[in-house]
């Protein structure tokens, strides 16, 4: 063996051996090398601590706040009172009385009068399926499947404004930092079905700056190796990295250059037997190479029969982004990968669903964009035999107004703002309740009055239906807050 090569790092000669790791939007993996010599927690060939329903998780998240009222909890009463003030109406002061308001609400928005004239709905809505559950008319196809759907309408968040992107998936306001995320702890709990893919992977642009950007799918101090892996569909370059630092060297010699550096890494096992950082980074080089075949294989939208494709909205310009990410994030999940983030409607600040203006324009344009590729999903994934064990989340990090919004003049009464006291999520699969509706806000879409959960409570049923237990996903020198556990919403469960 050349002398000189054992002299250099591990690093060094994976840059010099062609395995692509400079750079590396492989961030996850490559972080498991450059702290190995921190504390962070690393589970290896990790087991639910209860048979589970659900394997995978596909959680759609639309940036901006998508309107409960005009999705997935229409309330007729906005129609019948139109134009009058809360106190106009028998429900008044239904605003005032809100606790989480009082307390939460930025002060500096007062002047906004959000709550001073109540809107109606921007479009119709009517009852779908034998279950009857009430969708709007932006959603006809979503509709269609109501009897596969379960939807919450009971749910709140602590944030008024866009930080709420992050406490959607971490339970914490953006100003207490980063946290591991949801699917960082699918990760942590459960490792991977798929030695070729990661365990947790993420399409679409996250969050902008503002409001979490990669925090969102982040792990904190749960480790990179449990972040999720960003990619894109497209089979020539679905990750940056993933292809050889040295395109003269065959698939052979890079194996053979990878099986020596498994051997170096393996002699340094023998020394460190139970060394689990060590371990975790060998595993995250033989991940990696993995990858260069089979990301681009999965990526392949091409090899999906024509009438899948066209299901999904890609002959569609308008709907093809979103569509083709419905259909990759349901040929990852097939390949054994744990829990698959998709968002959408990335603008580089608050997101494209935050209406604050012409909510009509705004939210039927994205709604055409997403509800045929989520419904051809959970169609899909049902006749394909995998709805049952594959739970598909749709939400947003809060719903709208039912009041229209105005401020000084500058905004004109055509749109809703930022509510955070009770909006809806939508589940299918994985072991939820078909055709039903859980929890309620009141007759004016404004609070959470039945079955009312905070939003680490959705990220306790998901844990619950994966075989995982929050509490017992304990981290050695972490504490942890009540609210950060949540309490399964048992409502949902089949």
């Amino acid at each position: 063996m050349n002398p000189d090569l054992l002299r250099k790092s591990r690093r060094t000669f994976l840059g010099d051996t062609g395995m692509g790791f400079t750079g590396m939007a492989l961030s996850a993996m490559l972080f498991r090398d450059g702290k190995a010599a921190t504390k962070e927690p690393v589970r290896l060939d990790a087991e639910p601590h209860f048979p589970a329903k659900a394997k995978s998780v596909i959680w759609i998240f639309n940036i901006g706040g998508v309107s409960h009222l005009e999705s997935f909890d229409p309330k007729p009463m906005l129609n019948k009172y139109a134009g009058k003030t809360f106190d106009e109406t028998p429900f008044a002061g239904v605003e005032n009385e809100d606790e989480i308001k009082k307390a939460l609400l930025d002060p500096s928005k007062a002047k906004r009068e959000i709550y001073k004239t109540i809107m109606p709905l921007q479009t119709g809505y009517k009852r779908y399926g034998k279950s009857g559950i009430e969708v709007s008319d932006w959603f006809p196809e979503m509709g269609s499947m109501a009897d596969d759907l379960t939807v919450a309408r009971g749910m709140w968040t602590i944030d008024n404004n866009h930080g709420a992107q992050l406490t959607y998936h971490t339970g914490r306001k953006i100003t207490e930092g980063a946290f591991p995320t949801i699917g960082s702890w699918v990760s942590y709990g459960l490792g991977t079905l798929n030695q070729n893919l990661p365990e947790f992977v993420v399409l679409g642009n996250p969050s902008a700056d503002c409001c979490g950007a990669a925090w969102t799918h982040g792990a904190s101090y749960l480790g990179p190796q449990h972040a999720g892996v960003r990619m894109k569909v497209d089979p020539k370059n679905p990750l940056s990295f993933v292809k050889s630092a040295d395109d003269k060297l065959t698939s052979q010699e890079q194996a053979e250059n990878f099986g020596l550096l498994g051997k170096l890494n393996r002699l340094a096992g023998i020394d460190y037997p139970d060394d689990a950082k060590l371990q975790a980074r060998i595993k995250s080089y033989e991940l990696a190479f993995q990858m260069q075949s089979a990301v681009p294989e999965v990526m392949d939208l091409e090899k999906e029969h024509p009438e899948i494709r066209k299901m999904y909205g890609l002959e569609d310009d308008k709907r093809r982004p979103f569509g083709e990410k419905c259909l990759a994030a349901r040929r990852l999940v097939e390949r054994g990968v744990r829990f698959v983030q998709i968002f959408h409607g990335y603008t580089g600040n608050a997101g494209a669903w935050d209406s604050h203006t012409k909510i009509k324009d705004n939210h039927s344009r994205l709604a055409n964009e997403v509800d045929q590729p989520v419904a051809a999903l959970i169609r899909d994934l049902k006749l394909r035999g995998l709805l049952d064990d594959t739970l598909v989340v749709w939400g947003s990090e809060f719903g709208r107004t039912p009041g229209a919004e105005f401020r000084k003049g500058k905004l004109k009464g055509d749109g809703r703002d930022h509510h955070p006291h009770g909006f809806n999520v939508v589940m299918a699969g994985g072991g939820t309740k078909k055709g039903h509706i859980y929890g309620a806000t009141d007759e004016l879409g404004f609070h959470a009055v039945e079955n009312r959960h905070y939003v680490t409570d959705l990220h306790a049923t998901v844990l619950h239906l994966m075989g995982l237990d929050p509490r017992a996903l304990e981290v050695p020198g972490r504490k942890r807050l009540e609210k950060d556990f949540g309490e399964v919403m048992h409502g949902v469960i089949a």
